[in-house]
């Protein structure tokens, strides 16, 4: 029984390495201008994708941490290189501002709509009064007499 829980301890780490290469290749960009991630890059020719995997590759086997690693990849390539905004500092607007912009959007069209529901109706100078109350009825009465057979 020990042998199997030291053997099930010793495994559990077995596929972290790479695991840790592919939660890192997806959080990184192409340096060649293709726009894709990392590790999806099949651009034909690609002179940069092998070597920023290579470089990846050795920085998972040196051990070093992710923050340690990314930011080794932003002073080499830029900051385009990350896939997306870090949350810290400015870049943390990057992620506010399509919410803010989603939520001003609603608040605007409900009052365009509110006010448009609200303005009353105008009908051209041409058109006769509506007809209501007891003249109303009267034509419906006339409607009626004129339709039966």
């Amino acid at each position: 029984m020990a042998v199997l829980v030291v053997a099930v301890v010793a495994l559990t780490g077995a596929g972290d390495q790479s695991a840790r290469f592919n939660d890192l290749g997806h959080r990184l960009m192409c340096a060649c201008g293709c726009r894709q991630i990392l590790l999806e890059c099949n651009h034909v020719g690609c002179s940069y994708s092998e070597r920023m995997r290579a470089e990846l590759v050795a920085a998972v086997d040196r051990g070093d941490n992710d923050d340690l690693t990314l930011q080794s990849f932003v002073q080499k390539y830029g900051p385009t290189v990350l896939a997306a905004p870090t949350k810290t500092g400015f870049d943390r607007v990057a992620w506010i501002t399509p919410y803010v912009a989603l939520f001003l959007g609603l608040v605007l069209v409900s009052f365009i709509v509110r006010a448009w529901r609200s303005r009353p109706l105008l009908r051209p100078a041409d058109l006769p009064a509506p007809v209501r109350g007891a003249e109303l009825e009267r034509f419906r009465e006339q409607a009626r007499r004129e339709t039966e057979v």
